[in-house]
C-alpha cells in the first residue's frame, strides 16, 4: 500500500538533503555527466538492486511481491543500499518499476509469473487515450517520492541518488500492448493507421513523466535517467517522431539545477546506437549505450556534445574473473583519455550472476580506468 503519511518530501527532509548536498563525498558520478575531471572513471549498474542478490531476495520475499516492495519505503530503500554495501559503486539508482505513471492512470499493473509487467486496462482507441488522467506525481505516485526521501537521506552523501522513468515511447507500448510485445502489433497499429492518437497518448504521457521526475528531483533525486527500452524497434523518422520527440520534450521541461548543483539528465535507447547524432541534441547531458554500439565509434560521432554511458555486454559477468577484467580493459581502452566517460553494463545485470563477479567488474573499472583520468 502507499505510505499513507506522506506529504511532501521538501518539508520534512529539506534540511537533511541541503546537508547532505554539502558534504557529498563521492562525486565523480555527476562530475563525468558534466565531462568533468575525474579520478577515475565512475561505475553503477542498472538493476543493481536485483535479484542476483541473495539480500534483495531475502527482502522481497519479506515485502510479498515486487510492487509491494515498491510501495514500502523502508524496504525500497533497503534493497536500494544493499549493493552499495557489497560494492564500491558511485551512484545509488532509486528501486521502483518503469511503469509506475500508467499504474498510476489507473490501468492497473500487475507481474505475472514468468511473463513480466501487465496491465488489467488496455488502452487502444481514442476514447481510451481522452479519459486517461495525468497524474499528479506528488500525491498519485506519493510511495515513490517517500522512497527517494527515505533513501536520499540514508545515503548521508554516500553516493548521488538516481531517479528515473520509462520514455514516453515505451510506457505506450506498454499500455496499448498491454505488457511486453515481440511483434508490437498494436502500438505500431496506432502509429501508422491513428498517428493523432498515437501523439495524443505520447504528450499525456511526456507531461506525466515531466512531473514525476521534476518531483523526483524535488524530493532529493540529484540525476534522472529515462529508460527508452523500445525505442529501438522503430525506423529512423518514426523514432525521431514518436520517441526522441517526446523526450526531449521531457528534457525541456525538467529541473536542470537543485540544491546548487546541475541535475544531469541520461537519456538511454536500447538499440538506438545509429541515432546517437540526433540524440546528441535533445538537450541531455549524457547518452546511454547498450553493447550492440562501440564506444570509441560513439565518442567520435558526438564529441564533446555529450557523456556516455556504459556499455559492457551484461552476460561478459558469466565469464571468468579474468576475462571480465579484460573486457573492461577494452572499453575504457576505446573511449580513451578524457572526461566523460560513465560506466555500466548495456543493460540491466541478469538474475543469475554470481554476485562476486559483478565485485570483479566494479573494481576493475576503478583500477584500470585510473591511467585514463589525471
Amino acid at each position: 500500500m502507499p505510505f499513507s503519511g506522506y506529504n511532501n518530501p521538501l518539508e520534512s527532509t529539506a534540511n537533511r538533503i541541503e546537508s547532505a548536498m554539502a558534504e557529498l563525498k563521492n562525486d565523480r558520478f555527476l562530475r563525468a555527466l558534466l565531462r568533468e575531471p575525474v579520478d577515475v572513471t565512475p561505475v553503477w549498474m542498472m538493476r543493481q538492486a536485483g535479484r542476483y542478490l541473495p539480500e534483495y531476495r531475502a527482502t522481497r520475499a519479506q515485502a510479498g511481491d515486487f510492487l509491494s516492495l515498491c510501495k514500502n519505503r523502508e524496504l525500497a530503500c533497503e534493497v536500494t543500499l544493499q549493493p552499495l554495501e557489497r560494492y564500491d559503486l558511485d551512484a545509488a539508482i532509486l528501486f521502483s518499476d518503469i511503469l509506475t505513471i500508467p499504474d498510476a492512470m489507473g490501468l492497473g499493473l500487475y507481474f505475472e509469473q514468468g511473463e513480466g509487467p501487465r496491465f488489467r486496462k488496455i488502452i487502444r482507441t481514442e476514447q481510451d487515450v481522452a479519459e486517461l488522467p495525468i497524474p499528479d506525481a506528488a500525491t498519485d505516485l506519493d510511495y515513490v517520492m517517500a522512497a527517494v526521501s527515505e533513501i536520499r537521506g540514508a545515503l548521508s552523501g554516500r553516493v548521488p541518488l538516481i531517479g528515473f522513468s520509462g520514455s514516453p515511447w515505451t510506457l505506450a507500448t506498454y499500455m496499448v500492448e498491454g505488457g511486453s510485445s515481440k511483434d508490437f502489433r498494436h502500438i505500431k497499429q496506432m502509429m501508422y493507421a491513428t498517428p493523432e492518437v498515437m501523439h495524443a497518448l505520447l504528450d499525456k504521457l511526456a507531461q506525466s513523466v515531466t512531473t514525476y521526475l521534476n518531483e523526483q528531483i524535488r524530493s532529493g533525486a540529484q540525476a534522472v535517467q529515462i529508460f527508452d527500452t523500445w525505442g529501438g524497434v522503430l525506423s529512423g523518422p518514426m523514432y525521431q517522431e514518436f520517441s526522441l520527440k517526446y523526450m526531449k520534450q521531457i528534457v525541456d521541461g525538467l529541473i536542470r539545477e537543485n540544491e546548487g548543483r546541475r541535475v544531469p539528465v541520461i537519456l538511454f535507447t536500447k538499440n538506438g546506437g545509429q541515432w546517437l547524432e540526433v540524440m546528441a541534441e535533445a538537450g541531455a547531458d549524457a547518452l546511454g549505450l547498450d553493447w550492440t554500439t562501440n564506444i570509441d565509434d560513439a565518442r567520435r560521432r558526438v564529441g564533446d556534445r555529450v557523456a556516455l554511458q556504459g556499455n559492457m555486454d551484461p552476460s561478459v559477468l558469466y565469464a571468468p574473473a579474468d576475462r571480465i577484467r579484460a573486457e573492461v580493459a577494452d572499453i575504457l581502452q576505446r573511449f580513451g583519455a578524457g572526461n566523460g566517460h560513465v560506466f555500466n553494463l548495456g543493460h540491466g545485470i541478469h538474475q543469475f550472476v554470481d554476485p562476486e563477479s559483478a565485485k570483479v567488474f566494479v573494481d576493475a573499472v576503478h583500477e584500470l580506468s585510473a591511467r585514463y583520468h589525471g
